[in-house]
């Protein structure tokens, strides 16, 4: 039997990323079990059609939780075939069902209902997390709603903007991930009970004379699992539903590393604006003692990096399915689908726990603010100008002379002289007062609806949410 431990190769996923509820759904033992549950809910159609016999069941059922994987594994080097030797160990422990155990079913009527019990479960714990996340976006929001900060295109400071409307930006794209993940898990539905190609064939000539047809008995199994299922199936269910899985886990992921990388923009000391929490007794670095590097946010890019490369993988095997099956696909999907749920699981809790938990640095928001926002609220003084009479394009290149001398001294490491110059220009003074020219250059002001519409995006979040539940 194989052992693991740290002397051999474990997943990164088995101890260091994910919640341990989701390790433990995606764990051998929770599939076994699954695969019980689905060889349980054949057998309850079965006997309701006389085909098996209440003590029959009665046995099955009784052993349906004791998964030896030990045993599995020992029959599995004989076997050579997972699924068989599961089905053997089972048969071992139910001296009086075991013998119908998978009667008229092929592995993949019971592997593909298990890969989406596992996906639906797994999308209910996402969900759960990613609610988490909003709230706690929904948190921030509205308490910096009104906090004025530099935004920036690219990379470069524009017009100010709001801390909330800022988070907000992160949370709409998060919420459309959740509507995404909602609506994912309405729409997944397993294979059903159709046999080697679909047909159902075996299971036709299983029943014949029992008053019970093939799809009726499949229609009560499925019932017994509460899983939906596809009408038309060929060996599997179509690998497509998992294409559609992985572009979901992926869309999060770009939400995600956009959030991240951003947070990483704003952490660094040319910004200095938000911190990751950091420990203390947190080690930022081995060389350098100073450091508070953002591993958090680092961690999250580097996963979501992960998790964008899949669709590829799913993809391949849905347009390469070779006509009613073939197994190119089984060892890739026994890795992407734990793992895509595991990497996404793990990112999103992550950067909840930072949202909570992070620093703003009001003063260095300020600073920036201060530094960059007179640039922006030139418009201000231009549109004024206009509509004191200027001509426009004579107050543009007045503005434009002012800020170049602005700029200059900004690179000299001096404070932004930009008020003072426009204060002093001959050229204003017929059209606007000093009051005026200070008021308008006052960036605090100059964020137009940003308040309002993040303030209602935190409302629909929360609403959302509890409509959803």
């Amino acid at each position: 039997m194989t052992t693991f431990d740290h002397a051999t190769y474990i997943s990164p996923f088995s101890w260091r990323y994910g919640s341990s509820e989701m390790r433990e759904l995606w764990s051998e033992t929770s599939k076994r079990r699954l695969m019980r549950r689905v060889w349980v809910a054949l057998a309850t159609a079965q006997q309701q059609a006389g085909l098996v016999t209440a003590a029959q069941l009665a046995d099955l059922q009784a052993h349906a939780n004791d998964v030896d994987i030990a045993r599995a594994l020992e029959i599995e080097q004989e076997t050579r075939h997972d699924v068989m030797a599961e089905i053997r160990t089972f048969a071992e422990q139910c001296p009086v069902g075991g013998g119908i155990i998978h009667w008229g079913a092929t592995s993949a009527d019971i592997t593909d209902n298990v890969d989406v019990l596992r996906q639906r479960e797994a999308t209910v714990l996402l969900l759960r997390q990613l609610e988490g996340l909003l709230l706690a976006l929904a948190e921030k929001i509205e308490a910096t709603a009104a906090v004025p900060t530099m935004a920036h295109t690219h990379i470069q400071p524009a017009e100010p903007t709001t801390l909330g409307y800022r988070f907000a930006v992160y949370a709409q794209d998060l919420l459309e991930d959740y509507r995404q993940l909602c609506d994912l898990l309405a729409s997944l539905r397993g294979k059903g009970l159709k046999g080697a190609v679909g047909t159902q064939a075996g299971y036709v000539e299983l029943l014949a004379g029992s008053g019970m047809a093939a799809e009726e008995m499949e229609a009560v199994a499925m019932a017994e699992l509460g899983l939906p299922y596809f009408p038309i199936a060929t060996q599997t269910y179509t690998r497509q539903q998992d294409l559609r899985v992985l572009q979901v886990l992926a869309g999060i992921a770009a939400s995600l590393h956009k959030f991240a990388l951003d947070f990483r923009v704003l952490q660094s000391p040319p910004f200095g604006e938000w911190a990751e929490p950091f420990g203390k007794k947190q080690v930022g670095s081995s060389a350098m003692p100073f450091k508070r590097n953002p591993i958090n946010m680092e961690n999250i890019c580097s996963l979501a990096r992960f998790v964008a490369g899949l669709p590829a993988m799913a993809w391949d095997n849905a347009s390469q399915a070779i006509l009613e099956r073939s197994l190119d696909d089984s060892a890739n999907r026994r890795i992407f689908l734990a793992e895509g749920f595991l990497a996404t699981d793990e990112m999103v809790g992550r950067m909840a726990r930072v949202v909570r938990e992070m620093m703003v640095d009001e003063t260095a928001v300020s600073h920036n603010l201060s530094t960059y926002g007179p640039f922006a609220a030139t418009e201000r003084v231009l549109m004024a100008l206009v509509a004191a009479g200027a001509s426009r394009q004579d107050g543009h290149e007045w503005i434009r002379e002012a800020s170049l001398q602005a700029w200059a001294a900004l690179q000299q490491g001096e404070g932004n002289p930009l008020l003072p110059l426009l204060l002093a220009d001959e050229r204003l003074k017929p059209y606007l007062s000093a009051a005026q020219i200070g008021e308008l250059m006052e960036a605090e002001g100059y964020v137009g609806t940003a308040v309002s519409r993040a303030l209602t995006l935190a409302k629909t979040i929360r609403q959302y949410i509890l409509a959803s539940n």
